[in-house]
Parts: C-alpha cells; sequence; structure tokens
C-alpha cells in the first residue's frame, strides 16, 4: 500500500483566487483588496491582479501559504468570514509564467488583425 503521507505537493502552480470578505459594512470591498495586494507584493511570488481576483504563481506550498495569509489578514482587519475561490493549475512537461500563456494568445489575436488587414 501506498504511504501517502510521504507524496509531494507539485513543485510549481498558478492559482486564479478571488477572496471574498463577507460582512463588511459597506458593499465596497476596495481595502480588503488594497490589504491583500499588499501581502502579495509582500509574499515576492509572481502575482497579477484583475478586476474579480488574482493570478498568483510559485510552488504549491507557497501559494497555498500566501492564500491562507490573505486569509488571515482579512480576518485581522476586522472581518468576520471570508470565503475564497481558487482555480489551480499545475503541469510536468515544461515550466511557463502566467504572463507567457496570455502573451501566447494575444499573439494569436493580433494575427487574426493582420489577416484581415491582408485580406481587404
Amino acid at each position: 500500500m501506498m504511504d501517502y503521507s510521504k507524496l509531494a505537493t507539485p513543485p510549481a502552480c498558478v492559482a486564479d483566487f478571488c477572496l471574498i470578505p463577507i460582512g463588511t459594512p459597506t458593499a465596497s470591498v476596495s481595502n480588503e483588496v488594497a490589504a491583500v495586494q499588499r501581502l502579495m507584493k509582500a509574499s515576492g511570488l509572481s502575482h497579477s491582479m484583475h478586476s474579480a481576483g488574482t493570478t498568483l504563481e510559485g510552488s504549491w506550498d507557497d501559494v497555498m501559504r500566501v492564500i491562507g495569509q490573505a486569509h488571515t489578514l482579512v480576518h485581522e482587519n476586522g472581518v468576520v468570514r471570508v470565503q475564497t475561490d481558487i482555480r489551480t493549475g499545475t503541469r510536468t512537461d515544461k515550466k511557463q509564467h502566467f504572463a507567457e500563456k496570455v502573451a501566447k494568445v494575444e499573439s494569436i489575436l493580433a494575427a487574426d488583425s493582420k489577416d484581415g488587414e491582408n485580406a481587404s
């Protein structure tokens, strides 16, 4: 029987997460988002904020630790309940920064517009 307690976590991952503070005094959560973004910067991990969350890249353990720290930070700022949606991806065939994925799609779209110019 396999000893699952010795099974390692992936060496690298990209996680897209949306932390949702519940029970804030107003509908705005910009102060909580700003606090989490300060944590992201201090973490030293690659990250990028977008309109509905943050993309974070690093080892599985580091990424999950920082997301957990974001929960603690928001709790310490007076929010009693925090919910987070996380989508995480790993791959073993090559290293690829999350910005490279976006750049690849953007280059395909750029080629589409060039093809349209050539057709006229």
